[in-house]
């Protein structure tokens, strides 16, 4: 049976000792997403689950792993036997590699300022309200932006975010796909006719430097070899790389 804890205790903490993932921390401060375990008393296992990332830690628990929700979702296995329990259970389940960020950047506000001049005639740059909430929900490109947080109050609580927009559309942006007590977890995006023209650049620097107003660090984790471009143009190093499942990919919305 399967138990989403009210409480996080040591114990379960310590199963995700040295996993430097912020996704992990929002669940495990309790600020969004759960921890599910089949034991709550004594657990040796342990999922942390937040947007549509699994993150698999412990001994692996093969009705943790078949707790798939509905849709599409990317399995993130502690090690190589969480990767085979993955791959047993969802045998059509595609292995990637994604890009682990650095989690110690020391940003150079002056270089980040010269990105969000990069802005173009003819755009505007905006915080993430009411309104602009209400228009991410309704383009693929741009839901994952917010949707993650409960409702628009939750996020206008403790999400950040900014879009860029032209004649009143939103064209690009970088918003908190997550967020954890001391920070945010970037997600960044672009309409794909507005590409090439640094959008993706100064919406997340803005992001970046309003995040250091309020002392919040800005992470970073990179799907693929282009955010982590992105992000190394931004000011962040490179990590390590490791590996990820998507499942039910044919439900991928964008």
């Amino acid at each position: 049976m399967i138990y989403e804890l009210s409480e996080i205790n040591e114990i379960v903490k310590s199963l995700f000792e040295g996993w430097e993932e912020t996704l992990i921390y929002s669940c495990l401060q309790k600020v969004m997403g759960k921890i599910l375990v089949t034991d709550k008393e004594n657990p040796e296992s342990a999922c942390a689950f937040v947007g549509c990332f699994e993150f698999f830690a412990g001994v692996p628990d093969e009705e943790l792993v078949k707790n798939k929700p509905d849709g599409y979702i990317i399995m993130v296995p502690q090690n190589k036997e969480w990767e085979k329990l993955i791959e047993k259970s969802f045998p059509s389940a595609k292995k990637f590699m994604r890009y682990a960020i650095r989690k110690d950047t020391v940003f150079d506000k002056a270089h980040l300022e010269s990105l969000v001049a990069l802005l173009p005639s003819g755009y505007t740059i905006k915080e993430i309200d009411s309104g602009l909430y209400d228009q991410c929900l309704l383009n693929p490109a741009t839901v994952d932006f917010v949707s993650t947080f409960s409702c628009k109050d939750d996020y206008l609580e403790k999400g950040r975010g900014v879009v860029i927009l032209r004649d009143g559309k939103i064209v690009a942006g970088a918003s908190s796909y997550t967020r954890y007590k001391e920070g945010i977890e970037i997600e960044v995006d672009t309409d794909p006719a507005e590409r090439k023209k640094n959008l993706a650049t100064v919406a997340c620097a803005k992001l970046i430097l309003n995040c250091l107003k309020e002392n919040l660090y800005p992470s970073w984790d990179a799907h693929n070899l282009i955010s982590v471009h992105l992000a190394e143009k931004l000011g962040y190093k490179f990590s390590h790389e490791y590996c990820a499942y998507e499942v039910a990919s044919e439900q991928k919305t964008h």
